[in-house]
């Protein structure tokens, strides 16, 4: 630990020792790693594939030239599959997430996706050889400095034991110029929306989370970590003290997710 650095961190409504959270998170993919994805569908009522498909939007990988994109916290490969089918032959996406059991379902769903593939499909749209699964520590990224052109990370930055470290190191890997996208959720900011959202995410998620999951306690702990979130302001100064420049963030949904975006300059 750090000299200095606090020595609790939030997981979900509780305090922790710091030391303690990273288990106390990889318990919790490792519970809802195989129902995730299907999860995110029936959370948010479909509304997630909007929200990463903007991200993609935001990131606009070219298709002409060489493209390296860091995916953390990224594990089941949602984002990672629509990087290559937007990017062009030479992208290449690593996708690096902490948790071996939430890496798996992605190795799976890529293998899966490239067995579809007809024999005469050519490019990178779906072939695994354009996404690597790595295991590794958002706060110790195993990567060389200044290694990717972008770095994104959806809903996965507030499970993070330190925040700010991870942030420098994204900042690390960036190349210069290179380009940070954070997706995540935020605080809702229409009047009556945010009662309504509170309501949903204490009573329903879990709920929800115990019939399809089997496992009502981590969508417990992940509404609880929202509310623990940052908001959109409060997060682009976390992205401006780390390094990144340029930034700014895009409120969707009544403010219920916010798209941040830094620079490496």
């Amino acid at each position: 630990m750090i000299e200095g650095e606090p020595k609790q961190a939030d997981f979900g409504a509780r305090q922790v020792p710091l030391e303690d959270k990273q288990a106390l998170v990889d318990d919790v993919f490792r519970s809802v790693a195989q129902r995730y994805d299907l999860m995110n569908d029936l959370m948010s009522f479909g509304l997630h594939r909007a929200w990463k498909d903007a991200l993609i939007t935001a990131l606009d990988p070219p298709k002409a030239r060489p493209f390296a994109l860091l995916d953390i916290a990224g594990g089941t490969g949602d984002i990672a599959f629509r990087a290559v089918v937007a990017g062009g032959e030479q992208s290449r996406v690593t996708v690096c997430d902490i948790n071996p059991d939430m890496l798996d379902v992605g190795r799976a769903r890529a293998a899966k996706r490239s067995a579809t593939l007809p024999s005469s499909a050519g490019g990178a749209s779906l072939a695994t050889g354009s996404i690597e699964f790595t295991q590794g520590n958002a706060e110790a990224l195993p990567f060389a400095a200044r290694s990717f052109d972008a770095v994104t990370v959806a809903f996965g930055i507030r499970n993070v034991p330190r925040i700010d470290v991870a942030l420098k190191e994204a900042f690390r890997v960036l190349k210069i110029g290179g380009k940070f996208l954070c997706l995540e959720f935020s605080a809702a900011d229409v009047p009556g929306l945010d009662r309504l959202y509170d309501f949903y995410s204490f009573n329903v998620i879990p709920a929800l989370g115990r019939a399809v999951a089997g496992d009502a306690e981590s969508y417990r702990y992940l509404v609880e970590s929202i509310r623990r979130f940052p908001n959109a302001e409060a997060f682009a100064a976390m992205l401006r003290t780390a390094g990144f420049g340029r930034v700014s963030y895009r409120q969707m949904t009544g403010g219920i997710v916010a798209l941040h975006c830094g620079w490496r300059l």
